[in-house]
C-alpha cells in the first residue's frame, strides 16, 4: 500500500519531541557502532520467507520464532523482515519501504542492515535496552536519510519500522510509522502500539471511530518515518514488559493488519499445539485474502516466550 509521508511541519503535534515513552525513563545515547554490510533477503510472491526454530543453546533464552513476507498483489516486495538471535538476546525487525518505486526497497534494505549491524555489535544481554533501541533507530534513520540527500525531499527513500528486543524474560520495543507490535497472551491482545499516522491522530481526538479507519481517504498518510527529513523522527519506545510463558510478540507491516481486526489477529495464536510458523503462515494468507485484489506486501515476525 502506498504511504504518503507528511512533512514534519504538517499535522504532527509531537514534532518538537523526538521520543515518546510509555513511562518516564532515562536514555543513554553514548553508544557508537561502525557500519558493515550484511545480507538481507527479498521476499517472494505468496510464498513465505521464514526462519524459525527453538533456541536450545542457552537456558536463559527459551523461545520459538518465525518470520514471513508475502508480496500480495504488488509487483515487488518492499517489506523486509528478520529475526536475529544469540544465547542472551533476540531482536525482531519488520520494515515497510514506502512508495511505489525502487527507493522503498533501498530504504528497507538500508534500514535492515543498519539495525542488524547495531545488534550484532552490541554485547548481549544489553546493558541499556531502551538506549539501544533509540540509538539503533536513530542510526538507521540517518543512513536511510543519506540515501536521498541529493534528491527533492518528496522523492527521498523512506520506510516505517517496528523492532522488539527480548532478553532476560522481558521485551522492549519501539516503532516509527504504522508498522505494529502486538503483545498477545492466551489468544488476546494484551497491548499493541499506536500508529504514527493521520487517522490515528484523528482517532485519538475522537473525530473518527475504529470502524472508519479502513475506508478513510487519509489512511495511508504516516506522520513519522525513517528517512526523508534529516531530523530524527518521532519514535515510541516501550518500557520493560515482563513476559509470561506462552506470551507471543507479533511485529507486522500494515499489509497484515489493514483489513483484520486486532481480535482476529490474536486468535491465530490462541492454540500453541502447532508450530508457531503454521499459525503465522495462516495469518499471512488470511491478511492477503482480506485485502484482495489490492493486497499490499504483508510481512511479520513472531516470537513465543517459553519461559525461564
Amino acid at each position: 500500500m502506498y504511504k504518503a509521508p507528511l512533512r514534519q511541519s504538517d499535522l504532527c503535534p509531537f514534532r518538537n519531541f523526538r521520543i515518546r515513552y510509555d513511562r518516564q525513563i532515562s536514555i543513554k545515547e553514548a553508544m557508537t557502532a561502525q557500519s558493515s554490510i550484511q545480507g538481507s533477503r527479498a521476499p517472494q510472491r505468496f510464498q513465505s520467507v521464514t526462519v524459525d526454530g527453538l533456541s536450545g543453546r542457552s537456558p536463559r533464552l527459551r523461545i520459538e520464532h518465525a518470520d514471513l513476507s508475502l508480496i500480495g498483489d504488488r509487483e515487488d516486495n518492499q517489506d523486509r523482515v528478520a529475526v536475529a538471535a544469540n544465547d542472551n538476546a533476540t531482536l525482531l525487525i519488520v520494515i515497510d519501504g514506502m512508495g511505489g518505486h525502487s527507493d522503498g526497497s533501498r530504504a528497507a534494505d538500508t534500514a535492515l542492515k543498519s539495525l542488524l549491524d547495531s545488534f550484532h555489535q552490541t554485547p548481549a544481554p544489553l546493558f541499556d535496552p531502551l538506549g539501544f533501541l533509540h540509538m539503533a533507530l536513530s542510526r538507521a534513520h540517518d543512513e536511510v536519510a543519506a540515501l536521498g540527500s541529493a534528491q527533492n525531499i518528496d522523492a527521498r527513500p523512506r520506510a516505517t519500522t517496528a523492532v522488539c528486543l527480548v532478553q532476560e524474560g522481558a521485551a522492549y520495543w519501539a516503532h516509527i510509522g504504522d508498522s505494529r507490535i502486538y503483545h498477545l497472551r492466551h489468544g488476546k491482545v494484551l497491548e499493541r502500539t499506536r500508529d504514527h499516522s493521520h487517522v490515528e491522530l484523528l482517532l485519538r481526538e475522537g473525530k473518527i471511530t475504529e470502524e472508519e479507519i479502513a475506508n478513510h481517504p487519509m489512511r495511508n498518510f504516516v506522520e513519522c518515518c525513517l528517512g526523508g527529513d534529516p531530523a530524527i523522527p518521532e519514535m515510541t519506545i516501550s518500557g520493560r514488559r515482563v513476559l509470561q510463558p506462552g506470551d507471543v510478540l507479533l511485529l507486522c507491516t500494515d499489509g497484515i493488519w489493514a483489513n483484520l481486526r486486532d481480535a482476529d489477529i490474536a486468535a491465530f495464536f490462541r492454540d500453541d499445539s502447532q508450530h508457531l510458523r503454521a499459525w503465522l503462515e495462516a495469518l499471512g494468507r488470511r491478511a492477503v485474502q482480506a485485502s484482495a485484489p489490492f493486497s499490499d506486501n504483508s510481512s511479520a515476525a513472531v516470537l513465543r516466550w517459553l519461559g525461564d
